[in-house]
């Protein structure tokens, strides 16, 4: 049975934030942003470790006003989309490469094109040009797991 008097409300808050690109760096999961894509290398065959199926592999550079990064588009994703695109990706991820930091859109993302207009984009501001180094646990002092040795 409701509550007399009580009144039902959007207070505004949602869980799905937009990100943009200058905030971005390495091991982000559930990212939505909103980028134009810039340039669409050519696609370069690879066989997949899974199925040992042939797979197409793409590398976009994508950006918005606070910077640029690597997008990686997969078979079907690579067609999809052309240079001045917007598109809006929505739990999208981030990894690193080669120390290089890299967007990703795996199976549970959705990618789509968009009706929107990006006029400005920051060149100067690219994250993938940059070397980010990833330190193994094992070799780290800040372990959160020592090892202990039983007798």
């Amino acid at each position: 049975m409701p509550y007399k008097g009580l009144e039902v409300f959007d207070v505004g808050v949602t869980t799905e934030e937009q990100r943009k690109i200058g905030n971005l760096k390495h091991d982000l999961q559930n990212l939505n942003l909103i980028v134009k894509i810039l340039n669409i290398g050519s696609p370069r065959g690879v066989p997949s470790r899974n199925d040992q199926r042939q797979h197409w592999i793409a590398e976009a550079i994508v950006g918005d006003e606070t910077g640029t990064v690597i997008l990686t588009l997969w078979d079907d994703q690579i067609r999809q989309f052309k240079a001045n695109d917007v598109i809006e990706i929505r739990g999208g991820y981030t990894t690193l490469f080669k120390g290089s930091l890299r967007l990703n859109v795996g199976k549970g993302s959705r990618i789509a094109k968009i009706d929107k207009e990006i006029t400005q984009v920051n060149m100067k501001n690219n994250l993938s040009e940059r070397t980010h180094i990833q330190i193994p646990w094992t070799l780290s002092e800040a372990r959160p797991f020592k090892s202990r040795r039983r007798r």
